[in-house]
């Protein structure tokens, strides 16, 4: 009974794989994805799926910063406007010049100076010193009003507040800047400097009698005599001059006084 019960098994799976084809689906093959691709071609990354949440990659390296960019973040502009210089009065020239002459100023008239876009003076002077036995160095060129500005400034404040010091008179003036057609602090951009109209004297230094020269300078907290002349000597020129700049106001000037003469409306005066 047994063996025809495995006789019947044996013959139902012979028809079962009768009925069977043959062979099998052949699989089919995947392309080489090397070759599909051109050989200068990047692998192809594979994508994941997009993300409501997901934030968009930030990229590892900055941008390209152009030059004017890391600064004003403009084209420069022109270097200088175009204006026009200032005509002065012949009559108040002249009673300048008188007055300068009898402080015992040393200078001489030059030519009128028009280097362009309002740089210039009407009528300038060169002056070589500002009272007897004191020597701007170098000369420099200004407009006379300037000149009898600091003329005053000299006799009347700083030479009496030099006598404090042990260095004897007052003997050069040393002198970064006079006339120069120029923006303000040498930028590209602005206003014109006063430099460029000769209404401003930047003073660096003033040499002594015994040869010591006492350099302008940050010296606020300097509780020497040194310090404090030279804190006298700025407190006072704005008696003299309608803008003052020491080393005090900002980093363009730590190493000089900027004194110029510009007219403001009401007679404003704007010292630091």
């Amino acid at each position: 009974m047994l063996f025809r019960i495995v006789s019947l098994a044996s013959t139902a799976l012979v028809l079962m794989a009768a009925s069977l084809p043959q062979t099998g689906p052949i699989p089919e093959q995947k392309p080489d994805q090397e070759q599909a691709r051109p050989n200068d071609e990047p692998p192809i990354p594979a994508e994941k799926p997009a993300s409501s949440s997901q934030k968009p990659a930030v990229p590892t390296e900055k941008p390209e910063i152009q030059p004017e960019e890391q600064t004003t973040g403009q084209t420069p502009g022109p270097p200088l406007p175009t204006l026009s210089i200032a005509p002065e009065s012949d009559e108040e020239h002249q009673t300048c010049l008188k007055e300068l002459t009898a402080l015992g100023a040393t200078f001489k008239e030059i030519p009128r100076i028009d280097d362009g876009h309002g740089c210039g003076i009407d009528k300038p002077i060169a002056l070589a010193s500002p009272l007897p036995n004191i020597d701007l160095k170098p000369e420099g060129k200004m407009r006379c009003e300037a000149a009898l500005a600091l003329a005053h400034w000299m006799k009347e404040s700083v030479i009496p507040s030099a006598a404090a010091l042990d260095n004897g008179k007052v003997v050069t003036i040393n002198q970064a800047s006079t006339y120069v057609c120029r923006l303000r602090n040498n930028a590209t951009t602005g206003k014109i400097s006063e430099h460029a109209r000769g209404n401003a004297i930047d003073v660096a230094s003033f040499t002594f009698e015994n040869g010591k020269t006492i350099a302008i300078e940050p010296r606020r907290e300097d509780p020497t005599l040194t310090g404090a002349f030279q804190r006298a000597a700025s407190a006072s020129a704005c008696l003299y001059f309608t803008t003052v700049l020491d080393p005090e106001s900002d980093a363009a000037h730590e190493t000089h006084f900027h004194l110029d003469v510009i007219e403001r409306n009401g007679g404003f005066r704007y010292c630091h």
